[in-house]
């Protein structure tokens, strides 16, 4: 099993988790970012650098990506990608995508596209607390039990 990570939008205490797995672990773990990034020092961390533009970290996630592979994303059609793929994707606030709630999830994000695009300001989702730090880790935890 890989690791890849959408880098671009990750929060920075997500990667820590995910710097500290790797190495706890000895899991292969993938940055894909559209910038270079610090990683720390590790045989088992990577960074891939794409270049600038819409979704082309996402095609390369898609593109390198196995199936039983895990994405971090909080991109919700990268992760229905991801699923499509009979991968898994988990976003920073510790929720996995599922074939059972990928669909709702992404008619969800159209239709709030749609309101912000007649100009009703829908505001954007709450700063990433502890609590959901805590969730991620505990899922994270579960996953590799259970994957690795």
């Amino acid at each position: 099993m890989h690791i890849w990570v959408d880098a671009d939008a990750c929060p920075k205490p997500i990667k820590e988790i995910l710097y500290r797995l790797a190495e706890r672990i000895s899991v292969s773990l993938t940055l894909v970012a559209n910038k270079p990034l610090r990683t720390p020092p590790s045989r088992f961390i990577k960074t891939v650098v794409v270049g600038a533009g819409f979704d082309v970290a996402d095609n390369e996630i898609v593109k390198r990506m196995q199936e039983g592979d895990l994405v971090i994303t909080a991109d919700i059609p990268l992760a229905g990608e991801v699923i499509n793929k009979n991968g898994h994707a988990l976003n920073p606030r510790g929720e996995f995508y599922s074939k059972e709630t990928i669909g709702e999830r992404l008619s969800m994000r159209n239709f709030m596209a749609d309101l912000r695009d007649t100009g009703l300001n829908t505001g954007g989702p709450a700063a990433l607390g502890r609590k959901d730090l805590q969730s991620f880790a505990n899922q994270l935890d579960r996953f590799v039990t259970v994957h690795c």
